[in-house]
């Protein structure tokens, strides 16, 4: 049976560019609804830096989590990251997630001259960032001796305020990514492998897909996989609310069989931890079914709006 003692947590994103009395608003919004955080992107696209605009999140509101969702390990060093994120955790007084990834987006890579490592090489630096990380947010000075990344008696400053270190979220669809979350990560984000190219696998989507990426994690955690969070967030397909949700389903599940030649039933995209897709009950139960089966509590839903409603009824329960 799966672990059904963690609340509901739900993460909302803010894209694009704003005004800071537009962000600092819905912000505010966000914490009055039930929100866990209000999440940035890291990407090289139009809209705000994360790092400045998690600062502005703080500052309009008094609970809301401020985290990126996720930052690229391979923009910033993750020494130099450790500073902001810790100045971050000092001033919210203690409401900062450390979400990190490997990095996926290629065409941002190459438009500003950035090596696009194969993917065992960006694992393997994110494995690295995590320990520095760790090591800057300690209490004393550290040395490490990488592949990527060399410290010699670094005492990383300020120190957050949540000790030893803030929640990491690490997120992936593949095994290596996971395991390292199953090890270093409170939040674990659960993403399918739909990418293009050879480790592309459209069935990663399906609840039997999400159970094997848990398994990886739990050989990988031991005793510490109850404490873990599970994350989700919607793919293939944007949020709809709708009273015709396989009208919809049967024109997604006929695109990716057009695309990609792997069959995937209605009910098996219907029921995906990735597709939020039905009317605002059936969404919630949902979402309840999906902690009882799978242990997952925490879904980040995308833009403030459309479920607004569900976050209402779960949020925290």
């Amino acid at each position: 049976m799966a672990r059904t003692n963690h609340p509901f947590e739900f993460l909302a994103d803010a894209r694009g560019i704003t005004t800071g009395a537009e962000l600092a608003e819905l912000a505010r919004r966000a914490e009055g609804l039930g929100y866990t955080a209000l999440v940035i992107p890291d990407h090289l696209i139009p809209q705000l830096g994360p790092i400045t605009a998690m600062a502005w999140i703080a500052a309009a509101t008094e609970r809301l989590r401020i985290t990126a969702f996720v930052f690229n390990n391979d923009f910033r060093h993750p020494a130099v990251l450790a500073q902001e994120l810790a100045s971050l955790d000092v001033l919210s007084g203690g409401r900062l997630d450390v979400a990190i990834g490997a990095g996926w987006n290629k065409p941002e890579y190459d438009a500003i001259g950035l090596a696009f490592d194969p993917t065992p090489v960006r694992q393997a630096r994110l494995e690295e960032a995590v320990a520095v990380l760790k090591g800057a947010f300690g209490p004393s000075p550290f040395s490490f001796a990488g592949e990527t990344y060399t410290i010699a008696e670094f005492d990383g400053q300020p120190k957050p305020v949540q000790q030893p270190h803030p929640p990491f979220l690490i997120g992936g669809g593949g095994r290596r990514t996971l395991e390292l979350a199953a090890r270093e990560a409170q939040i674990v984000g659960l993403a399918p492998r739909i990418l293009p190219g050879r480790r592309a696998d459209p069935r990663s989507i399906t609840v039997e897909g999400t159970a094997e990426k848990i398994g990886w994690v739990r050989e990988a955690a031991g005793a510490g996989f109850d404490s873990l969070t599970f994350n989700v967030y919607p793919s293939i397909t944007g949020v709809s609310v709708t009273d015709h949700a396989r009208t919809e389903i049967a024109e997604v599940a006929a695109r990716v069989r057009e695309r990609t030649g792997v069959e995937i039933t209605d009910d098996e995209f219907l029921e995906s931890p990735h597709i939020y897709v039905g009317s605002i009950d059936g969404l919630a139960e949902k979402f309840v079914s999906l902690r009882e089966r799978l242990g997952i509590s925490s879904f980040m839903v995308g833009e403030m709006g459309p479920l607004d409603a569900i976050v209402e009824r779960l949020a925290g329960t």
